[in-house]
């Protein structure tokens, strides 16, 4: 009788500590702590899964790219924008060629600047070929119209099912208030009004597109189908419980109508011909003559797309797949998906929750049964196989089956089998050590032991506080010194950074010469990240203040640091390639921390930090307000704040308070005033002397719109 009691008691041993296991991912599924991992790990099922599909020959790329507009305005002479009539050439080139059906990717909301004729000319090309369908754009805030265009004709769809279909989702982005339509020249003449709005996950990534969106009462489809619709009078929609039937083909949805694209594979995997080479073809064949395109047959019976994909014309969009896509190339995966007919779609959540409740027991009495060492090691590899290879099958199936959540579990389940034999056996700790010790430092293992969830491989997004810095002048500084004295000065003062920088638990990303790239919050958690980047640049200057004599001596010049700070979102990790990498950081938020150190130089500070890390620090930092900027390279001003230790502020604070009010006059765009306000103490501030001749500058412009932005003409 013992063995079967035993047996029962490990059932039930194992039965428990599964379940906790599997609530607590679940716990932790359902708040959402589990949303970054699963977005990368769902990239990645997408980089390693994506493939061809039915439709993917049938679809044909136009595309504006760099060399397009080199061509324009090295041979024809055409700066940006193009004329109208270019993209009509465009359109006769796809009526010519008998393409199916075509969309531009392009907000034609503006009249040309050539002349309404240009627009009738582009306008009278999309008559002659009749298939198009043209870009609108559906905006929740933005928008120029609240009704539909009386001259503008509606669309010719027909709805069946959507109340109970709004009223089972609960769904609230459905339906749009605002829009901005395209010319009249163009509306009038396009077959399909198609939408271009879309909206990244919260990372900034763009898996979802909304097939179909709502204004004025009316159905507008996302552009991407536009090519396909171009060919109908008139399509019925169908709404249903987890998605729409288009036209007799169905395209699931989740409750607020988004639908999950699936990835063919990175940018470039259709088809794709440069604008250029299509505007010369058809010219070449409107003069009798050979056509660039030499494959008469690329856009025969194919749907055709234009868009953007030149840098500077900003359509270029993060995608699951890797690297960039652009705007059209998205809206082209759409109109595959749509003719392939295989969808992603969201796995049901009762059987993510059942499949995480079976692994987690299944794991967890396995450890009851089987407590050695090598079989946890089997067991940890399997809780992190089987989810992988159940999620990659699902994948290919269609759906969406979230993968941490189930490792989760699994993981889970095996930890709480585990401290279960820990509490009762002491073998939990010596488990775990036994397990990682072939491929893990010791110091990292103990980190595990505390915290499993540090088990993450390769980048990840975080948010982090990054610094950047750079000695003024240290070229010429370095021209007057020897290499053995310019090295041992150079390791002196980076030693005496670095050390501020490490016991504020900050990680040096790498050196650069004398400058320092260096963050905060990876790859350990550091709550106060913000405050601890602001401490360490204040502590930085003034351990520079107290070298500065002994450098001085030394070089014969005064040596003076720039730092430029910044928080947001950034991914972090092992990048490189796979012989070499390092522990690094990459994103727009780091861009940004590198402008801000260069930009001091503007306003003669030596410290700048941005509004994201002002808005974290908060009252912990003494700060004044510098400037809003629009730094090279992004189009989005941020507002530019300098720190300083609070007996520094008190002992300026008249200086500083005289400089508030000039700044406030300089947003209001009262230049002559705000110079008056900084010439009382530009001797004292540099700030405040920038101030002077700027406001001198901008006071002999005219200016149509001002916005307060300060806007940098250098890095």
């Amino acid at each position: 009788m013992a063995a079967p009691r035993a047996t029962k008691s490990k059932l039930i041993q194992g039965v428990a500590t599964g379940l906790g296991g599997a609530l607590l991912a679940l716990l932790l599924y359902a708040g959402g702590l589990f949303q970054t991992w699963e977005s990368g790990s769902w990239d990645w099922r997408a980089r390693f899964l994506a493939a061809p599909g039915a439709a993917t020959k049938d679809i044909v790329l136009v595309l504006l790219d760099q060399n397009s507009l080199d061509w324009a305005l090295e041979v024809n002479g055409l700066s940006w924008p193009w004329p109208r009539e270019v993209y009509g050439i465009i359109v006769d080139y796809c009526r010519r060629s008998g393409a199916k059906g075509v969309a531009f990717d392009v907000l034609y909301t503006e009249p040309s600047k050539y002349g309404v004729a240009d627009d009738e000319t582009f306008g009278q090309a999309v008559a002659n070929y009749g298939r198009f369908a043209t870009a609108v754009f559906l905006g929740e805030k933005t928008g120029r119209v609240r009704r539909w265009p009386e001259k503008t004709p509606v669309p010719g769809f027909t709805a069946v099912g959507l109340e109970a279909w709004l009223k089972k989702t609960g769904a609230t982005g459905f339906r749009f208030p605002k829009a901005t339509f395209p010319v009249p020249e163009l509306a009038a003449k396009a077959k399909v009004l198609g939408n271009v709005q879309m909206n990244p996950d919260p990372d900034g990534i763009y898996r979802r597109v909304r097939p179909m969106g709502m204004f004025d009462g009316k159905f507008l489809p996302a552009l991407g189908l536009g090519p396909y619709l171009s060919q109908k009078d008139s399509a019925k929609i169908d709404f249903e419980p987890g998605g729409l039937i288009l036209d007799g083909k169905r395209i699931p949805t989740d409750k607020e109508g988004f639908t999950v694209l699936r990835y063919r594979g990175p940018s470039g995997t259709h088809r794709a011909f440069s604008a250029a080479a299509v505007i010369q073809s058809e010219l070449r064949l409107q003069s009798g003559e050979s056509p660039t395109i030499t494959d008469t047959d690329a856009f025969k019976d194919k749907y055709v797309l234009f868009g953007f994909s030149a840098p500077g014309l900003f359509d270029l969009r993060p995608a699951p797949v890797g690297g960039v896509y652009t705007g059209v190339e998205i809206q082209a995966t759409l109109l595959d998906n749509f003719l392939s007919g295989d969808f992603m779609q969201k796995a049901p959540t009762w059987l993510t929750v059942v499949l995480a409740i079976l692994l987690a027991m299944v794991f967890a009495v396995a450890v009851a049964f089987f407590p050695s060492v090598p079989a946890a090691i089997g067991l940890l590899f399997c809780a992190m196989a089987f989810p992988l290879a159940g999620t990659l099958v699902f994948y290919k199936a269609g759906f969406w089956l979230p993968l941490i959540v189930l490792e989760a579990a699994g993981v889970m389940s095996l930890a709480l089998a585990f401290g279960y034999n820990y509490t009762t056996e002491g073998r939990q700790r010596r488990f775990i050590k036994s397990a990682f010790k072939q491929y893990l430092s010791p110091a990292v293992i103990d980190q595990i032991v505390e915290n499993p969830g540090l088990l993450k491989l390769g980048g990840q997004r975080r948010t982090l506080s990054i610094f950047f810095s750079d000695l003024q002048g240290f070229t010429s500084i370095s021209e007057g010194l020897d290499p053995e004295a310019l090295t041992t000065l150079l390791n002196d003062y980076l030693s005496a950074m670095t050390d501020i920088i490490h016991t504020e638990e900050g990680t040096v990303d790498k050196y650069e010469g004398d400058a320092i790239i260096a963050f905060w919050n990876a790859p350990l958690e550091v709550s106060d990240h913000a405050v601890r980047i602001v401490r360490t640049a204040l502590a930085c200057q003034k351990k520079l203040a107290e070298l500065r004599p002994e450098f001085k001596k030394r070089m014969g010049k005064e040596m003076h640091m720039r730092i430029g700070i910044n928080t947001g979102p950034a991914v972090v990790g092992n990048l490189g390639s796979k012989t070499r990498f390092d522990y690094t950081m990459l994103g727009d938020a780091v861009n940004l921390a590198a402008r801000l150190e260069g930009a001091n130089k503007q306003f003669g500070t030596y410290t700048m930090i941005s509004e994201s890390t002002r808005e974290m620090v908060g009252d912990a930092v003494t700060v004044r307000e510098l400037a809003r900027v629009a730094v090279v390279g992004r189009k989005e001003p941020v507002t530019v704040y300098e720190p300083m230790f609070p007996d520094i502020f008190e002992d300026r604070k008249e200086i500083f308070e005289n400089f508030e009010r000039g700044l406030h006059l300089f947003y209001d765009g009262q230049f002559d005033a705000a110079r008056e306000v900084f010439e009382t103490y530009a001797d004292q501030d540099p700030a405040a002397a920038s101030y002077v001749n700027k406001c001198r500058e901008l006071a002999g412009e005219k200016l149509e719109e001002w916005g307060g932005v300060w806007v940098m003409t250098s890095k």
